[in-house]
């Protein structure tokens, strides 16, 4: 089970104030306030800088403040890091994640600005993105890197440029990147947040994909536009129906255990325990997503 729920993360275009201030009532779990493919080069300090002076006050209601910085190798992530460590901020989202040693560096430095500044040790969290097929090789070595990781995320066009290929709606170029970040996330017992949709005006295209990538264990969506939370909440959130099976399969299954059975029958269906892992696991997600929502 992952330590932080992230159905949604939404990125918002951290050198434009109106954006900004329109994230205000998003309805994602966490909020990603970009400093990388959104702002041009030239306009990065001054994209620091306005986050800097409004996130501080940002209304949190619940949800999760990230920064997406740039990669390691750019040389801006130093610079942002000490911009944007301040006790506002719950996690950075590092672009163009290669190699476990560069989330550890990240963690190193990370905990002497938190030293510093009298912040807790490991309040900021982190989430990495596999985007080529290099950081798609290093996958659970990146996923095991650090206890500061809460999730990891397929950035879909840079892998598809790793391997000569161009993205498609289908998402056949990218199966071996996403089931690998899938099984490296869950060994590591973080979340897998699957690459943005970027068509925008297909929205049954986006329903699709979400329904595909939930059955292949994704746990969450980063989001390009706020009318995507809605639809990727819904459907990384467990429904009644499932609520209400995982129930029963606990209560049968502790009855069995109260008469001395090793298994027991629930509705025509055996009820082993890897069958009562998978219902403790639909309903601690649940209670998970209804603490945190009640707290909005």
């Amino acid at each position: 089970m992952a330590a932080i729920v992230m159905r949604t993360m939404l990125s918002v275009p951290g050198i434009r104030e109106r954006f900004i201030e329109k994230a205000r009532d998003a309805a994602a779990d966490v909020l990603c306030f970009d400093l990388e493919d959104s702002v041009a080069w030239d306009d990065k300090p001054s994209a620091r800088a306005l986050l800097g002076r409004v996130l501080p006050d940002f209304p949190k209601r619940g949800r999760q403040v990230f920064v997406r910085t740039n990669g390691y190798d750019t040389g801006l992530i130093e610079q942002e890091l000490d911009a944007l460590v301040q006790p506002w901020l719950d996690g950075v989202s590092v672009s163009k994640v290669e190699r476990a040693r560069d989330v550890q560096r990240i963690d190193d430095y990370l905990t002497l600005l938190e030293r510093a500044r009298g912040l807790p040790d490991g309040q900021v969290k982190i989430a990495a993105w596999i985007e080529n097929a290099h950081a798609v090789s290093n996958a659970y070595e990146i996923c095991h890197a650090s206890e500061r990781l809460v999730g990891v995320c397929v950035g879909g066009e840079d892998y598809a440029v790793s391997i000569g290929v161009r993205r498609t709606k289908g998402g056949a170029e990218l199966e071996l990147a996403r089931r690998s970040t899938v099984n490296a996330a869950h060994a590591a017992g973080i979340a897998p947040l699957d690459t943005p949709w970027t068509d925008i005006r297909d929205p049954d295209g986006f329903a699709d994909e979400l329904r595909r990538m939930r059955e292949i264990g994704f746990l969450g969506k980063f989001c390009i536009h706020p009318d995507q939370l809605a639809p990727a909440n819904d459907v990384f959130t467990p429904p009644p129906a499932d609520v209400e099976w995982a129930r029963r399969v606990v209560n049968a299954y502790d009855e069995g255990v109260e008469q001395n059975l090793g298994a027991v029958a629930l509705d025509g269906q055996m009820i082993d325990k890897p069958v009562l892992e998978q219902a403790e696991h639909v309903l601690a997600r649940a209670e998970q997503i209804e603490v945190m929502e009640q707290s909005r």
